[in-house]
């Protein structure tokens, strides 16, 4: 009899294409070509201070919760880092984008049910931790970004990161879900996607002329 497949190989593999979906939607595309302006990735982490904003206060409330409660771990937060490089590029006031306060909104709507909870905690952190780090060598090569822009990348609290990602997968293969539960956060994991996709539209629709 076949071992049955850990959960966390289930999530990847039921989200992997909305993942690459979100991976070469044409913002990010024309990011990793260096087709953009600074603006337009500064733009990016203004729309994060909102996105991470409803995530970290959903994890305030979840802290205590037996199943979402271990997800929770303060060397992710990215509050302060997002600040700082939205300090490095000027933003002083920044605002929300239609998409953006939409998937602010889900995440929030999810408060009170762990499983949403952690599939947006996943979708985001874990592929901040793995990918955002492409990102962080990106800009000061393609973009001339050097002496600050890029704390949000800034993981280094975490340690390993090969044992980070190990102790994460551990977590959502010992979550206390049934199948109909398992299906219902990979549903929410696909959405989450979507909902990031819609943002990376937004910018794109707002991509200076002469980068697009």
């Amino acid at each position: 009899m076949s071992e049955a497949i850990p959960f966390h190989q289930t999530v990847r593999r039921s989200t992997l294409e909305a993942h690459q979906r979100a991976n070469h939607s044409p913002f990010m595309d024309a990011l990793f070509d260096g087709r953009l302006a600074v603006a337009d990735y500064a733009r990016l982490v203004e729309q994060y201070s909102f996105v991470y904003g409803a995530l970290e206060s959903v994890s305030d409330a979840m802290t205590d919760d037996p199943v979402a409660g271990p997800f929770v771990h303060d060397t992710l937060r990215r509050g302060s880092r997002i600040a700082e490089d939205l300090a490095f590029f000027g933003v002083t006031d920044p605002e929300p984008l239609p998409a953006t306060t939409r998937y602010a909104a889900r995440i929030r709507e999810v408060a009170d049910w762990p499983g949403g909870f952690v599939a947006h905690h996943y979708t985001r952190y874990l592929g901040d931790v793995a990918g955002g780090q492409a990102v962080a060598a990106l800009l000061p090569r393609r973009y001339g970004v050097v002496g600050g822009g890029t704390a949000f990348y800034d993981f280094s609290a975490l340690g390993p990161v090969p044992r980070f990602r190990e102790h994460y997968r551990a977590l959502l293969d010992a979550a206390p879900w049934d199948d109909t539960e398992r299906g219902r956060v990979v549903d929410e994991v696909r959405r989450a996607y979507d909902l990031n996709i819609a943002v990376f539209h937004d910018l794109w629709d707002r991509a200076e002329p002469a980068a697009a």
